[in-house]
């Protein structure tokens, strides 16, 4: 069996540790509220569910190019067992992602053009570690998200985010907190969660 790349072990690192927490939902808690005043839990992981298969698809080249549709976006990738459902979704993520040539490829991504192989699997993690947050919060659970990932998550945003307006992105202002808080938090922070 062949090593599997850094990036995409940090990747099923943060796509593990959301799959704690999705184990961690009380049947009464699938309809409760989240961060995201849009989508109640399952909602959420219903939307980080998507985005994996709409990854995998650009990984694994079967999807085609252009924006996420409606019709993807309505797509129930939880089912009957949402947890099992959502361990699915980051199998077939975490498979398409070792397809020969994708990490070192250029791929169309359905939001932000022409990237390539390894930043797409980051913008992957990027995704599980705030939405991870977001329904660490929502269950009342610890968010227990690789620290390291985190870290590397912030400075990538800062970087990305330096100076430049917020509206019509899906991101807050920054909110205040406490420079040695959990890496977690201090993401979720800056990108306008309240933590």
């Amino acid at each position: 069996m062949s090593e599997i790349p850094p990036v995409v072990a940090d990747c099923d690192r943060a796509s593990a540790a959301v799959q704690r927490l999705v184990d961690h939902v009380h049947p009464d808690q699938w309809t409760a509220p989240t961060p995201c005043s849009e989508w109640n839990v399952r909602q959420l992981l219903n939307h980080v569910a998507n985005g994996n298969a709409v990854f995998a698809g650009v990984a694994d080249g079967t999807r085609p190019s252009g924006p996420v549709t409606a019709e993807e976006r309505a797509v129930d990738r939880l089912g009957s067992d949402p947890a099992a459902g959502f361990r699915a979704t980051g199998a077939m993520m975490h498979d398409a992602f070792l397809n020969p040539g994708f990490l070192d490829g250029t791929h169309e991504t359905p939001m932000m053009g022409q990237q390539q192989g390894t930043t797409i699997v980051h913008m992957r993690i990027n995704e599980l570690l705030i939405h991870g947050w977001d329904l660490a919060r929502a269950i009342g659970q610890p968010a227990d998200l690789p620290e390291d990932l985190a870290e590397g998550a912030l400075i990538l945003w800062q970087t990305r985010l330096a100076g430049r307006p917020r509206e019509g992105m899906p991101f807050g202002t920054p909110e205040p907190v406490a420079d040695d808080a959990p890496a977690i938090d201090r993401l979720a922070a800056f990108l306008g969660r309240k933590p």
